[in-house]
């Protein structure tokens, strides 16, 4: 029984090993010139700080990709929680001439940080410097519809 249980044991070890060799690839693809939310909106500095903080690593090409994100399965896991948040928003792709799209990115950053949907609970458990108090959720919101009011009288481009 015990010559059994070595075996089933160094099964799962065996296999917890080879599977380390199956990772998911993390990528940051170059920002083009001039296609960076930062490129041509000057939020507060507070606001940027927040933004590079909180959003920054699962929304835009520079993430900063965590130790944990290459062991499996947690790679899987944080490789896919970047692609998606990247396809909702991504701030190395920015709509500086899309009025239309723009302000319904602002409306969604507002939103989501209202009702505490972003950032995840996932990530600031492991992201203490992401998590935002009441001040700062505050000046989020606020910043964000200002951008939406500012766009508001822009002309709708879709």
């Amino acid at each position: 029984m015990k010559r059994c249980a070595k075996w089933i044991i160094g099964g799962i070890l065996l296999a917890g090993c080879l599977v380390q060799l199956w990772q998911p690839e993390r990528t940051n693809p170059p920002v083009a010139p001039g296609e960076d939310f930062f490129a041509s909106n000057a939020p507060p500095a507070e606001v940027t700080s927040i933004l590079r903080a909180a959003c920054y690593d699962c929304h835009s090409y520079e993430t900063r990709w965590p130790w944990y994100s290459k062991v499996t399965p947690l790679s899987w896991w944080v490789v896919d929680h970047v692609k998606e948040g990247r396809d909702r928003l991504n701030f190395s792709e920015w709509p500086h001439d899309r009025t239309r799209k723009a302000r319904s990115y602002y409306r969604g950053i507002q939103e989501e940080v209202e009702y505490g949907k972003m950032p995840l609970p996932s990530y600031t458990w492991m992201h203490a410097g992401a998590r935002l108090s009441e001040q700062q959720r505050q000046a989020l919101m606020e910043w964000a519809e200002e951008q939406v009011e500012l766009l508001q009288g822009g002309a709708d481009d879709e």
